[in-house]
């Protein structure tokens, strides 16, 4: 059964930084493209990063280009999202998701794996 855990979440004042963290198990993720999604109290699931399969890609939307850098590690089948100068509208739960694809999109629909999510909140 493949899985995704997210973990890293937490509580931190703007301007502070996090590091996502999502463990892949149950099967090699290493030729799969990785996303990062978030999704805000009655706001819609929203794309925040994605990384191609060999990580030579990177996708962000413009709202945390800049702040947050996705990176992933194939040996230990991990992706991870370091988020720095967090802002308040940050504030969500984060969820990781694989692709079985090689390239990034930016719609949840085709991501085929997900995990269970990781509060953030950034206080003001």
């Amino acid at each position: 059964q493949a899985q995704l855990v997210e973990s890293g979440g937490g509580l931190v004042q703007a301007g502070g930084s996090l590091r996502l963290s999502c463990a892949a198990s149950g099967r090699t993720f290493s030729s799969y493209a990785m996303g990062w999604f978030r999704q805000a109290p009655g706001k819609e699931r929203e794309f925040v990063a994605g990384i191609s399969w060999s990580g030579g890609s990177k996708t962000y939307a413009d709202s945390v280009k800049g702040r947050f850098t996705i990176a992933r590690n194939s040996a230990k089948n991990t992706v991870y999202l370091q988020m720095n100068s967090l802002k308040p509208e940050d504030t969500a739960v984060y969820y990781c998701a694989a692709r079985d694809a090689t390239l990034v999109r930016t719609t949840s629909r085709e991501y085929d794996y997900w995990g269970q999510g990781t509060q953030v909140t950034v206080s003001s």
